[in-house]
């Protein structure tokens, strides 16, 4: 059965909870599967690609997730806050309308679409990153790699088309495959330490914790953070939005980051710089000495299964975030159009060709430096929504729509430091490079409003 027909023209500014009637899919997630969207989101391929990224940052790499996981922390609270007093608003993307208007809620979603896509560029230029050290040709052959990752983006997106329900699933199993390789490495971190004690560390040197080094090792610690609020962006998905949609950011949240800083901390502080600097399959490389290549390829298998169990989890995102702006009158009709099953192909079609072009490039042996450019783009475009939604917060605050504590008070403001602190430690290239993918979406904006404005209240605008 299709979905019913959402009314399109609704105006942000003046909606209110009730009046935000969520699109209807034949399935929702519970509080399992959307803990399993937010964990299975943030623990992509990006955290077991990491160390090679941070190797140049050593002792750093603690600051700079110091700051990530207190910034995260943060944040994770403002959607929880956000998702559990209007759990009917749409969403992050409704929210913010909300509170701030309909250009913000639109610049906010848009960018946040578009970081989405890059980041499944990027979980899929790792995950096959990965796959090369079971498929040695992939190694040999950037292009070869490219065509294999595009498939698999193609294959999760069919996934995606069957409905919520496979999706959903699918992302519960993923998830707790994906888990094994930190309980491994960790595992092998003890043995290690059992063995040398701290001397397996890298010698600690104070005069190398500058404050560039902990804003560009925040900046890329935070990709692995990106997700957190995964369960908030499709809360029309979600069952019962009022007590999961919180629960869900904050279990995720924790869980995530502690592991993911242990992890990776770990690996930069124990694996010569060099050779993490080099490493295709980091956390492969760092168990194999200890436990055997045997172990060392069941680790890789993992990480490949993980990453495109969290592909699969943002293909989702990506499909139903422009499919909820559609719904609330910020983009054409045709982004929100819906299967049978559901599923917003329109939108998993156009996020899903984007994402192949950032793939293909990676495959050309002229942009060495790719991957990391893409992380950082991607993290530059979610900042909007970082800014953003702890303003969103205090306004609301401020109106009395949600609760005026303490705890949602410190939290935003902490949130609004980090997401300043992030966009320093990113660089001007990334930052302008991200803000061209954002303002790409203002002629649709404008579109969009010159037709609402066009058409009598009440009136479609499709």
């Amino acid at each position: 059965m299709s979905s019913p027909p959402v009314p399109r023209q609704l105006h942000a500014q003046s909606a209110s909870p009730s009046t935000l009637t969520p699109a209807r899919t034949p399935h929702k997630l519970g509080l399992i599967g959307a803990t399993a969207l937010v964990v299975g989101n943030i623990v992509g391929v990006g955290v077991f690609m990491l160390p090679a990224s941070l190797a140049p940052f050593g002792w750093s790499t603690m600051t700079g997730w110091a700051l990530t996981l207190s910034g995260s922390l943060c944040l994770a609270w403002v959607f929880a806050v956000l998702a559990k007093h209007l759990p009917h608003a749409g969403g992050a993307t409704g929210i913010l309308g909300v509170a701030l208007g309909r250009g913000p809620a639109f610049v906010t979603a848009w960018g946040y679409w578009m970081s989405a896509c890059v980041s499944n560029a990027a979980i899929t230029i790792g995950g096959v990153s990965y796959l090369g050290r079971l498929v040695p040709s992939l190694t040999q052959s950037p292009m070869l790699a490219a065509v294999t990752g595009c498939s698999m983006l193609a294959l999760l997106g069919y996934l995606n088309s069957r409905g919520l329900k496979v999706a959903g699933a699918a992302q519960v199993i993923t998830t707790v495959v994906k888990m094994l390789p930190f309980v491994v490495a960790l595992g092998v971190a003890a043995l290690l330490f059992a063995r040398g004690g701290t001397g397996i560390l890298a010698p600690f040197d104070a005069s190398t914790l500058t404050f560039s080094a902990a804003t560009g090792a925040a900046a890329l610690t935070l990709y692995s953070m990106l997700g957190l609020e995964c369960a908030a962006m499709p809360a029309e998905a979600v069952n019962d939005p009022e007590r999961t949609v919180p629960r869900a950011t904050m279990i995720g949240t924790v869980m995530t980051g502690v592991l993911s800083m242990s992890v990776t901390g770990l690996l930069v502080l124990t694996m010569p710089a060099a050779a993490l600097a080099v490493s295709a399959a980091p956390v492969a490389d760092f168990v194999s000495p200890v436990l055997g290549r045997g172990v060392g390829t069941l680790i890789t298998l993992c990480v490949v299964i993980g990453a495109f169990g969290a592909l699969n989890g943002w293909v989702l995102v990506v499909g139903e975030v422009p499919a909820a702006m559609a719904d609330h009158g910020l983009l054409p009709a045709w982004w929100g159009k819906r299967n049978a099953r559901g599923a917003a192909m329109n939108s998993v079609l156009v996020s899903g060709v984007l994402a192949c072009v950032l793939i293909m490039l990676n495959g050309s042996p002229r942009l060495t430096n790719m991957y990391t450019f893409v992380l950082l783009l991607s993290t530059t475009t979610t900042l909007a929504l970082y800014l953003l939604a702890p303003v969103a917060a205090l306004v609301l605050a401020y109106r009395g729509t949600v609760p005026r504590t303490p705890a949602l008070l410190l939290a935003s403001a902490g949130a609004i430091a980090f997401a300043c602190f992030a966009f320093a430690g990113a660089g001007l290239e990334a930052n302008l490079w991200g803000l061209l993918l954002i303002f790409a979406g203002v002629p649709l904006h404008l579109y969009m409003q010159r037709r609402a404005a066009s058409h009598p209240a009440g009136q479609s605008v499709d």
